[in-house]
């Protein structure tokens, strides 16, 4: 999407250059990035200045710029070069996006939770662009810089707009979502992600739930209504809607089928069965807020079922793909949480036809001084039919080491490094033979799944 000129010198303090306010500008940060008629926005951090760029970014294509007053201009900025004089450049991305929203008014739908955000974001598009031009976040852009670039992005028609919020500290999703200002909210679960910074699953749920500060009146927040940490909150400002296998959700979920493409499921008090086409029984919850955001906007059951069997994750999450052999590896290796760990693991299990099941988990961080505990705790799900669990690095070896102390009837072998775990793995290759792979994104363990695809070797 274009924005209008006007809509940055409305939040500028002075300007220099000429630009006709009507001017069509796409908004870009990343000076390499090739950006015909754009409006590059200097971001500052710690340990770099975006400003420094801006020869880069007129090269690719910048034809105005934000600029902090704070920052001397280069001598070398031709003069005719339109500059937008502001206090704060991310501050003025954000705000410009602010009024974007408010101006083309699309549906606001926010997605966050300790897992499942990015999975729960791509079934709520599945199913509502049958009814309505969509745009979702893109990758991880789901933080303080990537939620307002989100907004500037998304296409001229776009009539419903879902953009995922992560976070790590308190007060994160409290300013996404004064930005986006929700029409519908969901929250996935609460989980341990983040619990370092956090101090306690109360802490995480607490940070979640600065969600509703920026909902709009009249707007609903579609909750986890088996997690007592979110189902106890008295909440006055938006009608809430529980999703969960328990009784006394607003939507039940009963019957629930797997196979091998994926699973029907029902809901309590409907005559309708859903099939979704992706592996880990998470993801049926994961459907679910999908279908309480459907009924929100009046989808017809009919819709609803094609856009859930049109249903496609993001790479990275239980992701099935074909290794040498004739193997079947399931790379979920995008994040990982004790909680999420161990539910794909129970999903491991349910898969049929397999001889051996092997379990490859990595190290998971953030997780506080508490975080050897909950590495342990992962052997508490592995069991049979889970025949052999390699973990890797230092972190991971604390769940080898819990399965040993526990005598668990599976192989259990442990290395600090991919480039150690991958000759085992190799043995292990056939058509009887499935392969998880999860950790913490920092473990790219991804690596492995593509050397067990094709001959190429890992870094450590």
């Amino acid at each position: 999407m274009s924005i209008q000129v006007s809509s940055v010198r409305h939040h500028a303090i002075r300007t220099r250059g000429t630009i006709d306010d009507t001017c069509q500008l796409t908004v870009f940060t990343d000076s390499r990035k090739n950006c015909p008629s754009g409006l590059f926005i200097p971001i500052q951090g710690e340990n770099f200045d975006g400003h420094a760029f801006i020869d880069s970014a007129i090269k690719n294509g910048a034809k105005a710029t934000l600029w902090s007053e704070s920052v001397p201009l280069p001598d070398r900025l031709p003069l005719d070069f339109p500059v937008f004089f502001v206090k704060d450049t991310l501050k003025a991305m954000q705000d410009i996006a602010k009024d974007v929203l408010s101006q083309r008014n699309p549906i606001v739908i926010a997605v966050t939770g300790s897992n499942g955000k990015t999975s729960t974001k791509d079934i709520i598009e599945s199913i509502i662009k049958t009814n309505y031009h969509t745009y979702k976040t893109q990758g991880n852009f789901n933080n303080h810089i990537g939620l307002p670039l989100t907004i500037l992005s998304m296409p001229e028609k776009c009539e419903a707009l879902i953009l995922e919020m992560g976070m790590n500290h308190f007060g994160e999703i409290s300013l996404l979502t004064q930005i986006a200002r929700p029409d519908i909210a969901v929250i996935t679960n609460i989980g341990e992600s983040h619990i370092e910074f956090l101090g306690s699953r109360e802490g995480i749920a607490k940070a979640k739930l600065e969600i509703v500060e920026g909902i709009k009146p009249g707007g609903t927040l579609i909750i986890d209504g088996d997690e007592p940490l979110l189902t106890q909150v008295k909440l006055d400002q938006c009608q809430v809607v529980t999703c969960g296998y328990n009784k006394g959700n607003t939507l039940q979920i009963v019957q629930v089928k797997p196979d091998i493409s994926g699973y029907d499921f029902s809901l309590s008090g409907s005559k309708s069965t859903y099939h979704i086409p992706i592996m880990g029984k998470h993801n049926v919850k994961n459907a679910v807020y999908g279908v309480a955001v459907a009924k929100q906007l009046n989808i017809h059951e009919v819709d609803v079922k094609k856009g859930l069997e049109k249903c496609k994750l993001t790479k990275m999450r239980f992701e099935s793909v074909e290794g040498k052999e004739g193997t079947l590896l399931i790379n979920d290796s995008y994040n990982a949480s004790p909680t999420s760990m161990k539910a794909v693991i129970n999903t491991l299990k349910q898969l049929p036809n397999f001889k051996k099941r092997v379990v490859v988990l990595g190290d998971m961080y953030e997780l506080g001084p508490d975080e050897e505990n909950l590495h342990r705790s992962v052997a508490d799900a592995i069991d049979p039919p889970i025949s052999h669990v390699i973990t890797i690095g230092p972190k991971g070896k604390w769940i080898s080491d819990s399965l040993i102390e526990q005598g668990k009837p599976c192989y259990v072998q442990s290395f600090l490094t991919k480039k150690e775990a991958l000759p085992v793995l190799e043995t292990l290759l056939d058509k009887t033979t499935v392969i998880l792979f999860k950790a913490s994104r920092a473990a790219e363990l991804e690596e492995l799944v593509e050397a067990l695809r094709e001959k190429k070797g890992v870094k450590e």
